[in-house]
């Protein structure tokens, strides 16, 4: 058999495993060769070196500790002396630390020292290296390990209530969802741990009518059959969540469903037929309530009832509302019935609720299609005394402004409706402010009493209103309300007048060529009013030498001076025309004044010194009026002094002296002086001062001599009463002249001084002292004037 064995095929062998030798002797060099060089070790592809039992932990393990887990392997421990370490989670770092440990890191066993939670931690990340045991050098790379935790039904799914309320319509349908219920299970998800199932415990109360049921996988509640809120207004579930664990956990929750009304009972009318009676030309409220009733949950949707009108209110006469709190319907009229024209009213009321209304049959929801209730009302109308109307209760008549009295402007038109035939009314004015109309009482032709005025204030835009009411005979009597629109077409009948900015004006001396704006208006439209003309009037003096007039703007023009004026006010007058020729003269007060600063008037020295005069006015007054009471005080003493002692004849004890009075042509003694004044010295009364306080002729410097005491008061009284009561009787005077009281023929018309124009040098230097003694005043005055210039 041997000597079969072909040379070639030995060889080929030999061959074979002498390359088999050489692999496994260079493998071995470079695992030498890179144990020696430590992390400078190149990368190459090996085989494996590290071995590893399966490490799996199961969830809160009881023990005992510490609990053997797995082991490790590493093959270099066939070349030298290594030690094997672990790190990471679970080691020396979070969640947990000391949880696990190589308990001789010579063999590499690997214990657990605790229960896990695997819903705190569902795995450990653990790093596992190898060192050589005499240097401490890592030798091999590190393994890492995923420590898994198996879970255990330890977890029973949770509701995140223990209790829950719900509300629900009575008129929910069968089948639909009616809420979801939802537990949580923290064991391993997409396990049966954690699978959950729900299951309906018990119902209270139960009922075969209706009742609850629930999806055992997505824990949804749906309705079985109708909800009667009258029946069970209420309902108690107990759900149970149950996972699929062995063995199962499970727990419980308690759901309370309230049911709410619906609308499963129509509203009916108390009774099928109303009446009700109403005044004609009145809107009422309230007029009728139309009561109902309904099964349902008061001051609920399905309670609450809405009325309408179905027939009977096509003219929109009545309303029908709700009263909110008794659900009773109340008929108003909105718009004033009228006998006459129709009497009776029928009307048809429906009712239903704001709710849509359903019912239950065999289990299913059912909405009906009739859904309301209807009732009639009868609304009978009673015939009242109507106010007479106008036809047409506003009207607009024409007429030209200025209209005399006597015109006719219109006529007003009034009927009554409870007659078929008019003549029964009188017609009052009611509004006529200007006074400018009357009217007929029976006819109710409204004519002019006095001219009427387009410009008067109680004219608005050319219209004048003029009210009116007519009045029936009825009981009581009624009133109806006419309007007539006087519109008055304009007439030229005002000219053109300043504006009251425009009638005094300030200029300054200095303002040479500046220009004044005087603007006119006129109360008249167009085409009687603008575009103005202005002239100046050459018939008031020199005007046309000092004024001048500039650019006409339509409404107004420059006034300008001629040349610069003296200071002082001028009065400058102008001729204002409208478009059609309509002109009249106005009067421009102009004050040429001096402006310090070119600009302003400076205030007059009157103006300041007024200021002054205002002030001291009142003590002025005061005083004059103490004065002159103390005066009428004297007065009275001495007249009634004198009364009582009488004129007494002045002694003179000391000297005797007759005189004798018959010689002709001798003066009046009266007209003399006193002779006492001979021998005493003379009181001077400034009579000019009390006759300005009592309003007496007096004459100035009058001179009363003083005697002795016995003769004193007379005098004194008789002098007094004359100085303050005057003269009574001017012809008592022997010195008063001759007096003209009538002169036939018109009186010469004298000139004034201010007209004469002469100089002094004209009079010869002597004609004063030709005058004699009576123009000593005169020449005094004169000489005074001519030294002050």
């Amino acid at each position: 058999m041997c000597s079969r064995v072909h040379p070639e095929l030995l060889l080929l062998l030999a061959l074979l495993m002498l390359v088999s030798t050489v692999n496994s002797t260079r493998q071995e060099n470079d695992d030498l060769t890179n144990q020696t060089k430590g992390d400078s070790r190149l990368l190459r592809r090996s085989k494996r070196r590290w071995v590893i039992t399966t490490l799996e932990l199961e969830e809160e393990d009881p023990g005992p500790f510490p609990k053997f887990v797995g082991e490790l392997f590493n093959n270099m421990s066939a070349n030298m002396e290594i030690i094997y370490l672990i790190r990471g989670p679970g080691v020396d770092e979070y969640p947990e630390i000391g949880l696990f440990s190589i308990e001789d890191n010579v063999n590499g066993k690997i214990y657990v020292h605790r229960p896990v939670d695997r819903e705190k931690t569902p795995s450990f990340k653990v790093y596992f290296d190898v060192a050589n045991r005499l240097t401490g050098h890592i030798v091999d790379k590190s393994l890492i390990v995923n420590i898994r935790i198996k879970d255990v039904n330890d977890h029973a799914p949770e509701f995140p209530e223990k209790e829950f309320n719900i509300s629900v319509k009575e008129d929910h349908a069968a089948g639909q969802p009616v809420f979801q219920m939802s537990a949580v299970d923290l064991d391993q998800e997409n396990t049966p741990n954690s699978q959950v199932l729900y299951f309906l415990v018990s119902q209270t109360p139960v009922l075969r009518e209706s009742g609850f049921r629930i999806d055992r996988v997505s824990g949804e509640v749906r309705l079985s059959g109708c909800l009667d809120y009258e029946m069970a207004p209420r309902f108690t579930l107990l759900i149970e969540a149950r996972d699929c664990g062995n063995p199962p956990l499970s727990s419980t929750a308690t759901v309370h469903v309230h049911v709410q009304d619906s609308n499963n009972h129509m509203p009916r009318f108390t009774q099928d037929h109303y009446n009700v009676q109403i005044s004609e030309g009145w809107a009422s409220q309230g007029v009728l309530r139309l009561g109902v009733q309904d099964g349902d949950s008061p001051s609920t949707a399905a309670w609450r009832v809405k009325f309408n009108i179905t027939n009977g209110n096509e003219e929109g006469h009545f309303h029908i509302s709700t009263d909110p709190e008794t659900n009773e319907g109340i008929l108003n009229i909105i718009k004033p019935l009228d006998h006459e024209t129709q009497a009776e009213w029928n009307l048809v009321v429906a009712v239903e609720n704001e709710e849509p209304l359903f019912s239950c049959d065999a289990g299913q929801l059912q909405r009906p299609r009739q859904a309301s209730a209807s009732a009639t009302v009868s609304v009978w109308v009673t015939n009242v005394n109507d106010p007479p109307t106008f036809h047409p209760g506003t009207f607009i008549v024409s007429e030209v402004d200025g209209a005399g009295p006597g015109t006719q402007l219109g006529m007003f038109n009034a009927t009554d409706p409870d007659r078929t035939a008019a003549g029964q009314i009188r017609y009052k004015l009611a509004y006529d402010p200007a006074n400018w109309v009357s009217i007929d009482e029976r006819s109710g032709v409204v004519i002019t009493v006095k001219p009427v005025d387009r410009e008067s204030p109680h004219v608005n835009d050319s219209i004048y209103v003029i009210i009116a009411h007519a009045v029936d005979d009825g009981v009581p009597p009624q009133t109806g309300t006419g309007t007539m629109l006087l519109f008055l077409s304009d007439v030229n009948d005002n000219a053109p007048t300043l504006r009251l900015s425009s009638q005094h004006l300030e200029v300054c001396q200095s303002a040479g060529d500046k220009s004044l704006l005087i603007e006119a208006e006129d109360s008249d439209l167009e085409p009687y009013s603008d575009p103005f003309t202005f002239k100046l009037d050459s018939t008031w003096g020199d005007t046309e030498d000092m004024w001048r007039l500039g650019e006409n703007r339509g409404c107004s023009v420059e006034l300008l001076m001629q040349r610069s004026l003296p200071l002082g006010d001028y009065s400058v007058p102008l001729l204002i025309g409208d478009k059609q020729g309509l002109s009249q003269k106005q009067t421009v007060h102009v004050r040429v004044c001096s402006c310090p600063d070119g600009f302003t008037c400076a205030e007059p020295l009157i103006a300041r010194a007024g200021v002054m005069k205002g002030a001291l006015a009142p003590l002025c007054v005061a005083f004059m009026a103490l004065a002159a009471a103390l005066l009428l005080l004297l007065r009275c003493r001495l007249v009634s002094e004198a009364n009582r002692q009488g004129p007494s004849v002045p002694q003179d004890e000391g000297i005797q002296t007759l005189l004798a009075w018959n010689e002709e042509s001798r003066a009046d003694p009266l007209q003399g002086r006193s002779y006492l004044g001979d021998h005493m010295p003379a009181l001077s009364i400034s009579a000019a001062q009390a006759g300005a306080k009592l309003g007496a002729k007096v004459c100035l410097n009058t001179v009363v001599p003083r005697g002795p005491l016995e003769m004193r008061a007379g005098v004194m009284a008789k002098v007094l009463s004359q100085q303050l009561c005057g003269t009574r009787d001017p012809e008592g005077d022997p010195g008063y002249p001759p007096h003209v009281y009538a002169e036939e023929g018109e009186c010469e018309q004298a000139d004034s001084l201010s007209s004469l124009t002469f100089s002094e040098h004209d009079l010869p230097p002597d004609v004063l002292d030709s005058l004699g003694p009576k123009a000593a005043p005169l020449e005094e005055i004169y000489s005074q004037s001519a030294f002050r210039s």
